[in-house]
């Protein structure tokens, strides 16, 4: 992460500074420095990035980062534009990721996210394993069928719902119908 600028703009509030940070590999160390500038030292900030998957996405919003710039669209005027749209306190997004981000409040809307977006796809044996238990099938019946251990399917629906943040079978079969998955 490098803070580019840290300058004050005169518009309706003199005192209000704006930190222009360029950062290519969103991290959570990256984040919890964003978050810091934004809250404890009160800045508002313009991310020139990269990109953002829907997993750093979420972490721009929850540093509360109103305004992105890609970086390949950074230009002076760009970054004028960025910079003043935060300084009167208000958001600047591109608009392919500011669809993004609509369709994933949507979706927490619809309870379909709980706290953080699901990081990634689930695999092909997830995939495999979520079809089946939505059949209505077994642990046991489940591994017989795929020629797989009780204790490996287990652990597929496990993995499965830590790393997209799922409550239960249900809350798994539910998501990936949802994200058109199954």
């Amino acid at each position: 992460m490098t803070l580019i600028s840290d300058a004050s703009r005169t518009l309706d509030d003199p005192t209000q500074a704006v930190a222009l940070v360029l950062d290519h590999e969103l991290d959570a160390e990256s984040v919890a420095k964003l978050r810091k500038l934004a809250t404890d030292y009160g800045k508002r900030v313009v991310l020139v990035a990269g990109e953002l998957d829907e997993e750093r996405l979420n972490l721009v919003i929850e540093a509360r980062i109103s305004s992105v710039v890609w970086r390949h669209q950074a230009t002076p005027a760009r970054l004028v534009k960025a910079i003043e749209a935060t300084a009167r306190n208000e958001g600047d997004m591109p608009g392919d990721l500011l669809h993004r981000l609509l369709a994933h409040l949507e979706r927490q809307a619809q309870g379909t996210v709980l706290s953080t977006v699901a990081t990634g796809r689930p695999t092909g044996r997830e995939l495999n394993v979520l079809e089946l238990v939505s059949h209505g099938l077994g642990t046991k019946e489940i591994a017989e069928k795929l020629s797989y251990s009780e204790r490996t399917i287990k652990g597929i629906l496990h993995d499965a719902m830590t790393r997209l943040h799922l409550r239960n079978r249900a809350h798994a079969v539910a998501y990936a119908i949802r994200e058109g998955y199954l």
